[in-house]
This record gives C-alpha cells, sequence and structure tokens, in this order.
C-alpha cells in the first residue's frame, strides 16, 4: 500500500509570530513553515547563529497579509528541534513559502522546496 500524505489541518485563529512560523489556536506547538527563513525581529538571533538578513518586522507583516487572506491550511512535515511542527501553509490554494521568497520576505533554507507551480 502506498504511503498516505499527511492530512491538512485548518488552522484555526491563525496568530503570526515572524516572517516563518504561526501559532494556530487548535495545535498545541507552533508551526515554522518549511523551506524557508526569514529575517528574524531584533533580539531574536542568538549570537555564532548566521540568520537571514533584512528587515525581521517587514517580514512578519508580509506574512500577516498572507495569512489573513484566507484560512491557513497546514500539511504537516514533522517536527524541527524546537519541537515545532514544521509544514506547509498554502492560503486559498497558494503556498505561502513560495510566495515568501517571490514578495522577498524570506530565503530558501533548511528544505527543498518546488516553487515552480507558485510565486
Amino acid at each position: 500500500m502506498p504511503y498516505a500524505p499527511p492530512p491538512a489541518i485548518v488552522c484555526q485563529s491563525p496568530r503570526v509570530i515572524d516572517g516563518d512560523t504561526i501559532a494556530c489556536r487548535n495545535l498545541s506547538a507552533h508551526v515554522r513553515l518549511l523551506g524557508i527563513d526569514a529575517p528574524e525581529l531584533p533580539g531574536h538571533c542568538n549570537p555564532g547563529r548566521q540568520c537571514t538578513p533584512g528587515d525581521g518586522f517587514a517580514s512578519k507583516r508580509v506574512m500577516i497579509a498572507l495569512i489573513a487572506a484566507g484560512p491557513p491550511v497546514l500539511r504537516p512535515q514533522g517536527y524541527d528541534r524546537y519541537d515545532r511542527i514544521l509544514g506547509r501553509i498554502t492560503v486559498n490554494g497558494v503556498d505561502v513559502s513560495c510566495r515568501m521568497i517571490a514578495l522577498r520576505a524570506a530565503v530558501r533554507r533548511y528544505a527543498p522546496i518546488d516553487c515552480r507551480r507558485q510565486g
């Protein structure tokens, strides 16, 4: 029997943490978007870590606008070392990771993602 992809979860009452992380009322862990890294908010780039350059507040505003366009639908892919859910999120059929990259609010990092049909 072929492997079935994880079920889709509608994120209830989404709250944007930053340009690559959201919280959902119906999930016990935050959701980290797979395949992207957004600029950090001030004070969030730990010493010795290579953080994505840019304006963390601007990136967060882009994420807020994308998430506000409709209910986010999460396809979980696992967990990271901080126990956040890793996954792909779509809003009205648009892949949020790909849009964040296209809008230059985040960069590709940590996992390969295919955005050829998105943007």
